[in-house]
């Protein structure tokens, strides 16, 4: 039992590994869509390459985009509106007429005429009413046909039938006149005037309700194409009906709903086809960043980036799928070039993509604008913490999508006049939205505890409060940060490391001196040397100790690993060889480990350069009287006895790179010291 647990504890990091592989496959198959996929591109206005294709069941042919919205136009054209009509009005209306006669009319003009005036009135109010007075101004054609509800019955009449009120005054006019009323025509219009009222309204709740009925009651399909019919021959060309009966074909395919053992076998074929994908991420990892996949944040943080990509895609594609470019895909390369590099950045969003390829329409479509883009962006942003290559970046970006959709739709269509111009518009707001990695990649800083260029633009600020305290305790060896800084920035651009890492790791690798100052010589103003009065063990132990303090200062402060790394590994495993020699000229039985620095040896290309570095630097002020030749012969001697030590033999560096550094380390010394050239005399 205690070997079982001592073998798991041993291969921890590669059970997590295994478990977070099963995860991450498990979460993207349950995020893809579960029917079955066509295994036909349709090519539209090209020749089908594929053998003669029947079809594998009966299915019916759907209708295209424009004819369904040219029917939902016609029907909205055509569509009879609802009137309402209020059945009590005419009577009151007729009422208050007979009642405003007696008013508006003179008594000796009502001893004669009453009767037929009070006929006149009544029969006009039921003209007036017969299909009721419209308060609206004109909205229908005259012609158009509209149901006026009488109670719960509906006429269908003509829209001109409607009186409305803006005609009633010339309707009434030509009433009086042609009954012979004129005498008394002011008399009549004051008396309709004041009775009259509208009594038809438009009912737009019911008119908007058929309206609705009729349009959902459309038929997305027109014909069926039944089982064993040839759809297409090889060699035909992919258009029109064509194009359409296969791409209802494609849409009926995927759209089934499968049996019990079909599903399971479909969702082991996507299980198969993304583990795959996440497989030979892993081996890519394994191949050529061994210190990425031994690192189980940096390949925890991989992996969530990709189930991120993937779970952001397939919510837009569920909610529009017109609106699948506004993801900003190409935040994830940027992401991980930040944190790693751009190959490993544009490997995995390849990877990436491939999986989204099961996910959105147009796969292939999709998939090679979405690796164009990435390409760009790895090509194109250098410095991400430089805000104008960002923005200039996000443009290309833009660009290239436009640019290679254009190109698509000129393929497919075979001329640019169904070209969606919308389309631009989502490929300008995914541009938009890659701005977004800024903060996206504080975030992931604070949640996985991992440092990119932008933290290390801030750290290497020499405002900031730690390297002030630095300068304030212990002026020279601040003074020496910064040319170990400069030292080890140039040396990294010339082999092609880190630069901005390397320098930012040189300005804080002696912060541990802060607490001991005088005893470090840099520091010492006056002819007083503190280790006079120590033992070279002693004093050999102050000088360790600055590595150990060094690292307990960055952790207080928060410093990235990454950094503290370089204090840990700037001395390797050398020894304190001053006070070693003078502990040996005392007593020869010394042991060189009790002068030896802890270690560990430098494990990057960029730990490696600041050993160099820093060295030479330190040991640069005993120069005397320097020449070109004896600067020559003073950084091959410092770091030729580095190499010899083993210093370098974790750091991943070749012999090349380091004659590259020694190169950069000797102009750099000559150009501080002011050398020229030795001519020959």
């Amino acid at each position: 039992m205690s070997d079982f647990i001592n073998k798991l504890y041993k291969n921890q990091a590669l059970f997590y590994k295994v478990f977070l592989f099963v995860l991450t496959s498990v979460l993207i198959v349950y995020l893809l869509p579960k029917g079955g996929k066509f295994k036909y591109d349709i090519p539209k206005g090209k020749p089908w390459q594929y053998e003669n294709l029947y079809a594998p069941f009966d299915f019916a042919i759907l209708k295209t985009d424009e004819e369904i919205a040219a029917e939902r136009q016609d029907i909205t054209r055509s569509h009879i509106p609802y009137y309402n009509f209020n059945t009590q009005t005419p009577e009151k209306v007729r009422e208050d007429a007979l009642e405003e006669v007696q008013n508006v009319f003179p008594d000796t003009t009502l001893n004669v005429y009453q009767t037929i005036i009070d006929e006149f009135v009544a029969e006009t109010v039921d003209r007036i009413y017969e299909f009721g007075l419209l308060q609206e101004s004109e909205r229908l054609g005259p012609d158009q046909l509209v149901y006026l509800l009488k109670g719960n019955e509906a006429s269908e009449i003509a829209y001109r039938r409607i009186l409305k009120q803006g005609e009633i005054r010339g309707y009434l006019a030509d009433e009086i006149s042609n009954e012979g009323f004129s005498s008394f025509r002011t008399e009549l219009l004051e008396v309709f005037f004041n009775s009259v009222e509208p009594n038809v309204t438009f009912n737009n709740d019911l008119t908007q309700k058929e309206l609705q009925s009729k349009l959902n009651n459309i038929s997305y399909t027109r014909g069926i194409i039944e089982q064993g019919s040839r759809i297409i021959a090889k060699g035909e060309v992919v258009e029109g009906n064509k194009y359409n009966i296969l791409r209802s074909l494609k849409a009926e395919y995927e759209s089934q709903v499968w049996s019990k053992s079909n599903y399971n076998w479909i969702l082991l074929g996507y299980s198969v086809l993304v583990a795959l994908a996440l497989l030979m991420l892993l081996l890519f990892m394994r191949k050529y960043r061994i210190a990425i996949f031994e690192n189980n944040v940096k390949v925890t943080f991989i992996f969530f980036n990709i189930i991120f990509m993937v779970m952001l895609t397939t919510l837009v594609v569920n909610f529009n799928i017109d609106y699948v470019y506004v993801v900003p895909l190409c935040i994830l390369p940027l992401t991980l070039k930040a944190f790693f590099d751009a190959r490993l950045g544009l490997f995995t969003h390849v990877i990436t993509v491939l999986l989204l390829g099961f996910i959105v329409p147009n796969s292939y479509e999709y998939m090679f604008l979405q690796i164009i883009a990435g390409i760009v962006t790895i090509l194109t942003v250098s410095e991400l913490y430089k805000r104008a290559n960002l923005f200039i970046s996000v443009g290309q970006i833009t660009l290239v999508y436009i640019i290679a959709y254009f190109a698509f739709t000129v393929i497919q269509e075979g001329d640019i006049d169904d070209m969606k111009p919308e389309v631009f518009l989502t490929f300008f707001l995914g541009g938009l939205a890659t701005l977004f990695v800024q903060p996206l990649i504080y975030v992931y800083e604070k949640i996985f505890g991992m440092v990119s260029d932008m933290s290390l633009l801030e750290l290497s600020d020499t405002n900031s409060r730690l390297l002030k305290e630095l300068a304030e305790k212990a002026p020279g060896t601040f003074h020496h940060s910064l040319n170990v800084a400069n030292l080890a920035e140039a040396a990294a651009n010339e082999i092609n490391a880190n630069a901005m890492l390397a320098r930012v790791g040189a300005l804080y690798h002696d912060i541990g001196k802060m607490e001991n100052p005088t005893y470090f010589t840099e520091n010492q103003t006056t002819s007083v040397n503190s280790h006079d009065e120590l033992s070279p063990k002693e004093s050999a132990q102050i000088i360790i100790e600055h590595v150990i303090k060094g690292i307990e200062v960055a952790k207080k402060n928060n410093l990235p690993d990454r950094v503290i790394d370089f204090i840990r590994t700037h001395h390797g495993t050398s020894t304190v060889y001053y006070f070693y020699k003078k502990e040996k000229e005392a007593n020869e039985n010394a042991s060189p480990e009790d002068f030896r620095y802890p270690g560990p040896i430098p494990f990057s290309k960029e730990t490696a350069i600041l050993m160099m570095c820093d060295s030479v630097e330190a040991a640069s002020k005993s120069l005397k009287e320097p020449t070109s030749v004896l600067i020559d012969n003073f950084v091959e001697k410092i770091i030729n006895k580095q190499m010899e030590e083993g210093q370098f033999l974790n750091s991943n560096i070749t012999f090349k790179e380091i004659q590259m550094v020694k190169k950069i380390l000797k102009r750099k010394l000559k150009n501080i010291y002011h050398l020229r050239i030795e001519y020959p005399e």
